[in-house]
């Protein structure tokens, strides 16, 4: 299961992403755990962007949380993984295990809504996932989301992880440029009012009107 297979990437087991092109791709499990040093700037651009009480969709290990946190910021992790939110426990952060769709704490009350590592492009679908932000944020809060420099517009694709002893099942995961970012921000009721380029990597925050 992608569930097992996450996990087990997390707990230390090598395991990668196969696209439906055939095209093999490592799972960032450094970076996902805090330990890229090269990350740490990102991250700190990231926290900088949260303004007031924030949620983390997609959390993994929650090494955002924790930054915000340490700042000071009420924050809450979300993420379907158990493995991911003990470990983001471990680490004192508040986390809890559901699907970023289900019913959440807060609802309509967050003033950030937070989308790093890709999560944009959960189940394929980025307008489902920025509809959901909306939902979550208090009128004149903010989505903190990043988007692929290398994407041009929004590629949907089929993968699937696996491992040397596992092949996890199929699912749809997305990728989103950050020129569609004004686009998908007007059809789901969001504006676009900043863009942060940091290194290679880039954010948007898209505002609650």
């Amino acid at each position: 299961m992608l569930g097992n297979l996450y996990d087990r990437a997390l707990a230390g087991e090598r395991c990668w992403i196969r696209h439906e092109d055939g095209s093999v791709h490592g799972l960032p499990v450094h970076r996902w755990l805090g330990r890229q040093i090269s990350d740490r700037t990102f991250d700190q651009a990231v926290v900088g962007l949260c303004d007031g009480p924030t949620i983390d969709l997609g959390c993994g290990p929650g090494r955002l949380v924790v930054n915000l946190m340490q700042r000071g910021i009420p924050a809450l992790g979300v993420d379907q993984s158990a493995t991911a939110v003990d470990l983001a426990r471990l680490k004192g952060a508040a986390a809890l295990r559901r699907d970023v769709f289900a019913p959440l704490p807060g609802a309509g009350r967050w003033s950030t809504v937070l989308l790093a590592d890709g999560n944009v492009g959960l189940g394929g679908d980025p307008r489902r996932v920025l509809r959901r932000a909306g939902e979550l944020l208090h009128s004149g809060g903010s989505c903190v989301t990043e988007f692929d420099r290398a994407t041009a517009g929004v590629v949907s694709r089929w993968v699937r992880l696996e491992s040397s002893r596992t092949i996890g099942p199929w699912f749809r995961w997305a990728s989103v440029g950050i020129d569609g970012a004004r686009r998908l921000a007007d059809e789901v009721g969001l504006t676009v009012t900043g863009v942060h380029p940091i290194g290679n990597r880039v954010l948007a925050t898209l505002t609650s009107t």
